[in-house]
């Protein structure tokens, strides 16, 4: 690198604070993520469409209560899962593969910068998304939980942290098509055995006990427990937080910023 480049990126690094940097492209990931029709099927449309539909038409197998006291933890982890995995996954992929990836890594601010404010990213959406399902709930489907304020946040978090190092670790190990269909198929096979949509009890035994101990069945697990006035479970916690240290140890190793 030369003495005038280095120069260069000192100089925009002391006229703008790191964090700064990180939350203004934290902001652009935001848009990028929201602004594509595809994403917001994926992020909004379906997770707020399997609420109101299930709930309203009794179709599928909930358990004993309201189908809604069901659906709504499951919806959310649908939400968490399709911003933190399937969307990320899919921009970064195809970010990588035009080279977006490879320019962004060589300006001022930092590699890890850069994966940062995407998960600053998918958390803020996510904040939106969790908030306008539980209104909906509330006020659509006359849900009434017994708590949850304080495990919802936490639990949020950490399955975002989850989901996105999951979305990461695809998008800079396999090609951008690959990503794709990987991502897509990962999401529907969630939806079916992780107990998010209906009760994994109907399903059998060794299946509904693999589907619980995935991310976004662990998810559900949790905010269930929460909802219900459980406060925090130890197990699905516990399992997030072992995906979520798995996921990023392998992605840091792994994730290549080249085509």
């Amino acid at each position: 690198m030369s003495t005038s480049t280095s120069s260069s990126r000192s100089e925009v690094d002391r006229r703008t604070p790191l964090a700064r940097a990180v939350l203004a492209q934290a902001v652009m990931e935001a848009r990028l993520l929201v602004r594509s029709g595809e994403s917001l099927i994926i992020t909004l449309g379906i997770p707020i469409g399997v609420l109101v539909f299930f709930s309203v038409v009794d179709v599928l197998p909930t358990g004993d209560g309201p189908a809604v006291d069901f659906l709504v933890p499951g919806v959310i982890a649908i939400s968490v899962a399709g911003t933190g995995l399937v969307a990320v996954a899919i921009q970064t992929a195809f970010e990588r593969k035009y080279g977006v990836l490879k320019r962004l890594g060589g300006t001022p601010l930092p590699r890890w910068g850069f994966l940062a404010a995407k998960g600053i990213a998918v958390a803020a959406i996510l904040v939106l998304q969790t908030g306008l399902i539980v209104t909906i709930a509330l006020w659509g489907l006359d849900w009434r939980p017994e708590a949850g304020a304080l495990a919802v946040p936490v639990v949020v978090l950490l399955g975002a942290i989850t989901c996105t190092a999951i979305g990461l670790l695809l998008a800079g190990t396999l090609r951008a098509e690959a990503t794709l269909a990987v991502s897509n198929a990962l999401f529907l096979v969630l939806l079916v055995i992780s107990g998010v949509t209906f009760d994994a009890g109907a399903l059998p035994d060794a299946l509904a006990s693999f589907g619980r101990a995935l991310p976004v069945g662990a998810v559900a697990e949790a905010l269930r427990a929460g909802f219900a006035g459980d406060g925090f479970v130890a197990w699905p916690l516990l399992t997030l937080a072992g995906w979520g240290a798995g996921a990023i140890a392998v992605a840091s190793r792994t994730f290549r910023w080249e085509p």
